[in-house]
């Protein structure tokens, strides 16, 4: 088997424990997945390269998981009727350019650089956009909070929203009326990212909420419309380049297609905000993780000289904190969703209660 770079593609052993922490992280970026509508492989693909899988076949294998987990989150969102299907295959048009200019990057950068360039540029990408848009979805979210939990559409949602730029689109569920124009950069840029590093829902979910005034709850359902789109026409193009390794694959989506069920029903529970909350939490602690593993990847390069055990010291505590962002985020989804049924159960035992005294009066 041959890489982009005409170099030989070496996938991993897989041993018990291997398979294990894969079907338990395939099970939390479903359940992450399925509650913001990233695509969840934002834990994914670090997840993998934290245990020596190649920067190229984590995206690849991680691409060919998610459309059918996306199918099944879609779906399930849609009978909840947060899902805009219009929107999501407006947004996917334009993201399928964007998959292709993503892809050529990622092969520009493997025949100059090889693996280690490659592995080097997917945590760099990580850790910026993971920093820049982790920290202000978060920012939002506590903001949001702070005013009692109401989104409110952005300013520039609303400037975007007034100008009359042909063609215009009106999308229901999304309840927004938006130059077609608007939609082309998210659309591109998501795509792009998807087949850079295998995360798109970076870009889309935001793009959506506060480029096009999307709800938060609407945005993250109708990003799995699209990380389906995106999963199948990107998962044919690394396939052909061999770089899919459907042992990875299958093993997570085990585990996904569980998990993206469970955070599905949990949008149904919580305030919106909660959405962000998750979101920005996560993306901030895996963004620690992969800057940890960046001067493994420098000195492969021969930019840095630094000394085994240091790099063993680094490698493991960025796993440590990869395995807490998993925690984290598990915690606050499952206890979001605990809290928000205890007082569900006690509103309408109160309810119930209520009556009865009625009935009786």
């Amino acid at each position: 088997m041959h890489d982009i770079a005409g170099e030989a593609v070496q996938f991993i052993d897989l041993n018990t424990m291997n398979i294990l922490f894969l079907f338990v992280v395939g099970f939390i970026g479903g359940l992450v997945s399925g509650f913001i509508g990233s695509g969840g492989a934002f834990v994914l693909t670090p997840a993998m390269m934290s245990l020596g899988v190649l920067g190229t076949v984590a995206v690849a294998s991680n691409m060919c998981h998610k459309f059918p987990k996306a199918m099944v989150g879609a779906y399930k969102r849609f009978k909840y009727g947060q899902v805009d299907i219009k929107l999501g295959l407006v947004i996917s048009a334009s993201a399928g350019l964007g998959v292709w200019v993503g892809i050529k990057i990622q092969e520009m950068i493997l025949a100059a650089w090889g693996q280690a360039g490659s592995n080097l540029y997917v945590s760099l990408s990580f850790v910026v956009i993971l920093v820049i848009v982790g920290g202000y979805v978060f920012y939002d979210a506590w903001k949001t909070q702070k005013t009692g939990g109401a989104e409110k559409v952005s300013a520039l949602a609303l400037r975007l929203q007034k100008i009359e730029l042909w063609p215009m689109m009106h999308f229901k569920t999304a309840n927004v009326r938006i130059s077609l124009w608007f939609t082309l950069p998210i659309g591109f840029a998501t795509g792009m990212l998807a087949a850079t590093i295998a995360v798109g829902g970076f870009i889309g979910v935001p793009g959506m909420i506060y480029g096009l005034g999307a709800t938060g709850l609407v945005a993250s359902a109708t990003e799995l419309v699209v990380a389906f789109v995106m999963g199948f026409f990107g998962t044919i193009k690394w396939a052909m380049h061999g770089m899919v390794d459907i042992r990875l694959t299958l093993i997570i989506l085990a585990g996904s297609l569980i998990g993206v069920q469970l955070g599905a029903i949990g949008t149904t529970y919580v305030k919106e905000y909660m959405i962000k909350v998750v979101m920005g939490t996560i993306m901030i602690i895996v963004a620690v993780s992969r800057a940890l593993a960046v001067p493994q990847y420098l000195k492969e390069l021969g930019f840095i000289s630094l000394s085994p055990t240091t790099l063993n010291i680094l490698s493991k505590a960025s796993f440590i904190i990869m395995c807490l962002a998993l925690a984290v985020g598990s915690f606050i989804i499952l206890g979001a969703m605990w809290k928000a049924k205890r007082a569900e159960s006690a509103a309408k035992k109160a309810a119930d209660y209520s009556l009865a005294e009625e009935s009786y009066g």
